[in-house]
Parts: C-alpha cells; sequence; structure tokens
C-alpha cells in the first residue's frame, strides 16, 4: 500500500482547498437500524488487521467482512482462512469476501474503498496511514485505525487535518491505542487525575522486549526483488515504514505518559539510543531512552529495549506528591501513599473493546473521535526518536514542523529502488 501522489506534497499547496474541500462536506450522522449489516474493509492482512477484523466481526451481530486488500495474495489468503476458522459456524455470514473483493496492489485501498464498505480497518505498515487515512476519510468511512498513525511530522500534519475532515464529517475514527479502552487502566488514570497520588512529578515507563521482526540477512533477499518491495517485506526495520522501535511499539508507553499529563504537549525532550546489536539492512536502533520536560519541572521517562537475552519488562511508575502508582509490576494496578487502592474488578479485552464501542456508536448514531490523541501521542514518540538520532535537545515546535520526510517520493513504484536514511549517528544527523 503507498500513499497517493496527493497524499503528502500536495498537502502543503495551502489552506485554501482544504477549506473548500470541508465546506459542503458534512454527512448526516444516522443511527444504523439494527438487522441493517455494516460493511467492513480490511486494509492490511498481517496478523494485527486479522486481529482487528476478528475483533470487528466480534463487535456486531450484523458487521461482516467485505472487503480486504493487500500486496500479498497470500496474507490474503491465510487472514481469510483464520477468519473462518474463528468465527466457525458464522463464517459464511461473517466472511463474506468475494474474489473480486480481495485486491492487491498498491492502488488496493483505493479499490476498496470503492467497494461498497462503511467501516474500514487501517492495519498496513505505519509509514502509509497518513494517505490511508485520509483517503478513508474523502470517502465518508468510518475509520478503526491502529497506532501509531505516521512515521514523520509531514505525515503527522496531514493526519491533523485528515481529523478535522473526520470532525466535520461526523466520521467515527477510532485509534489503536489499545490501553485506553482497558477497564483497569482507565480506572487507574481516573484515580489518578482525581488526586490520588497528588501531583505527578514523574513518570517513568518501561518497554523492554525481544526483537519484532528481526532483519533477515542480505543473503535472504530473492534475486530480482525491488529494494521498495524487499523494505515493506520487512518493514518494522526501516525508519519510513515502521518508525523505528519506539514509535511502533514503545508509542503505547509514550501513549500513557501523554493520557497522564492530561494529553499536553511537552516543552522538550532530550534521548539517548543506537543500535547495539549489529543487523544487516534496516535504519533503525534497538535501544532508546527519553527524558520529556514537562512545564513546572515535571520529567517523564521512557525506556524501550529491543534484545534477546535480556530482562523483559512493560511497566509505568508514576511518581506523585502524596504517593505512588505502579502498573505491571504484578496482576493489577495499585496506588500507594496517602491513599492506598488496588483494582479489583474483571479486566475487560481491550482489543475487542475498541471494536465494540466503534460499532455500537455506529449503530446509535454517535460519533468517536480519537484522532487528535492518536496523532499528539504519536508525535510525542516521533519527538523522542528526533532527539536520539540527533543528539539534540528537541522542542514540541520543533518535532511539529520538522520538514524531513522519510518516505521515498509519491508515488511509490513497487519495482523502485529506493535507499532510505542511513542509521543515525547522534552528532551527525542533522535535525530537519
Amino acid at each position: 500500500m503507498t500513499p497517493t501522489p496527493t497524499s503528502r506534497r500536495d498537502f502543503f499547496r495551502g489552506s485554501a482547498a482544504t477549506t473548500a474541500l470541508l465546506a459542503g462536506a458534512p454527512i448526516l450522522l444516522r443511527a444504523t437500524p439494527a438487522g441493517e449489516a455494516i460493511k467492513v474493509g480490511l486494509v492490511g492482512c498481517g496478523g494485527r488487521g486479522t486481529g482487528a477484523a476478528n475483533q470487528a466481526l466480534n463487535a456486531d451481530d450484523y458487521s461482516v467482512l467485505t472487503a480486504v486488500a493487500d500486496v500479498s495474495v497470500e496474507r490474503i489468503d491465510a487472514c481469510l482462512d483464520t477468519l473462518r476458522r474463528q468465527q466457525g459456524a458464522k463464517a459464511t455470514a461473517k466472511v463474506a469476501v468475494e474474489k473480486t473483493h480481495q485486491f492487491t496492489g498498491l492502488d488496493a485501498f483505493e479499490k476498496l474503498l470503492q467497494s461498497g464498505v462503511d467501516v474500514v480497518l487501517l492495519a498496513t505498515p505505519p509509514g502509509f496511514r497518513p494517505a490511508h487515512l485520509r483517503a478513508c476519510i474523502e470517502a465518508g468511512k468510518h475509520v478503526f485505525c491502529e497506532k501509531p498513525v505516521a512515521t514523520d511530522a509531514p505525515g503527522i500534519r496531514h493526519v491533523f487535518e485528515s481529523v478535522k475532515m473526520a470532525k466535520e464529517k461526523n466520521l467515527n475514527l477510532v485509534a489503536g491505542f489499545c490501553w485506553r479502552y482497558a477497564n483497569h487502566i482507565v480506572e487507574t488514570f481516573d484515580q489518578i487525575q482525581n488526586g490520588a497520588i497528588g501531583d505527578i512529578m514523574a513518570y517513568y515507563a518501561t518497554y523492554y522486549t525481544s526483537p519484532v521482526k528481526p532483519m533477515p540477512p542480505a543473503s535472504a533477499r530473492p534475486a530480482g526483488l525491488s529494494d521498495i518491495a524487499w523494505q515493506v517485506q520487512n518493514w518494522y526495520n526501516f525508519s519510513w515504514l515502521g518508525g523505528d522501535s519506539l514509535v511502533e511499539q514503545a508509542v503505547h508507553s509514550v501513549d500513557k505518559v501523554a493520557w497522564a499529563m492530561k494529553d499536553q504537549p511537552p516543552v522538550s525532550c532530550v534521548a539517548v539510543g543506537g543500535r547495539q546489536i549489529p543487523a544487516e539492512g534496516g535504519n533503525i536502533y534497538d535501544h532508546f531512552e527519553v527524558n520529556y520536560l514537562y512545564p513546572n519541572g515535571v520529567r517523564a521517562f521512557v525506556a524501550n529495549r529491543q534484545m534477546e537475552g535480556c530482562y523483559n519488562e512493560n511497566s509505568d511508575y508514576i511518581l506523585g506528591t502524596e504517593g505512588v502508582c505502579t502498573i505491571g509490576r504484578g496482576p493489577s494496578p495499585r496506588i500507594t501513599g496517602k491513599t492506598k487502592w488496588t483494582f479489583e474488578g474483571q479486566k475487560y479485552d481491550m482489543y475487542q473493546k475498541e471494536h465494540d464501542e466503534l460499532f455500537a456508536a455506529i449503530r446509535k448514531g454517535k460519533v468517536i473521535n480519537d484522532g487528535e490523541r492518536l496523532t499528539t501521542s504519536t508525535l510525542l514518540a516521533i519527538m523522542g526518536r528526533m532527539a536520539a538520532y540527533t543528539g539534540q535537545q528537541i522542542t514540541w515546535e520543533q518535532a511539529l514542523n520538522s520538514q524531513q520526510s522519510l518516505a521515498p517520493p509519491s508515488p511509490i513504484d513497487w519495482n523502485a529502488s529506493f535507499t532510505p536514511s542511513p542509521m543515525p549517528l547522534p552528532g551527525v544527523t542533522k535535525f530537519l
């Protein structure tokens, strides 16, 4: 999947065209009557896309998958086979994707949007999401959009405009920041924001894991396979596609930091990071640590690592003037200090809850728009990556206004040659 020619560069032609587009664009908001099918289209048929599709089908009795799009026929076949097994006796009614609605190629998402779907699930590599989201909103579709929503600042600015368009059109936009839909975390942050630990002074988040998708050796590249095809096949290892480990995976921790700070931006950040374990090809780091400075001297620290044989942890430690909240070191979040509290309820399946809320809103004629926090949390992670790559202190305004575009020129040719930016060297790599 690839951005369309107008998806990034034409976006900067000025606000007049955008204003004209928004004028007259609102869609009449109506409830979808019970029993009426809600047609679902899936863009990106990998593991996350397949999981999202299954959750969408479970979210409503009459949701039905009618179209899929991917660059790989084999991945489409595997996705549909998995969904049919998961849906069991309901598979015939729920997974109704005719061969004519199994779209492949770089324009597959455009064909899907013309197929009559009502809701689109966006689960391709993140580098494609700004263009895909814009196309969905222009086409008047409700959207579930996985995180992160972009891999660079031009993409972020593009998405901010798409979010505005979605609001003007009364379209649902649910974000894949799943912790925001986890009831045990929602209740924890309610406790914090109601003063259970006093004023937040510091936040420390860890995301230590094994590598997600290790880069294969160059010898594994099939003869004749283009640069673009090879990079998309190994998308996690290229910053223009995945954003790097901080932006693609540890962004969940970054989003919780943003949540605790009431989604207000920091003043600046500094960071360290690098590539400790060599890998052939790719241009991403295997570790980061970011120090965000918020107003009144409040600090937030996010550390992530993706290495084999190391200590793993995914936790949050929130220090306040009157107590401490710990998430992840034990079965349930807890608060100690002046207030003692532990979550004791039954935990929801947060991945399912996202889709339950989306489809319930469509049925009721209501609107959920997670777009602003989806975009600002993504930028918060990109900001940390910028600081680590350059070795510089980066302000929020610098990050938002960066002119560095990581992607190849649009339109992307599947058979094209493309050399991505080299492995960053702090103190040498310049902020643009």
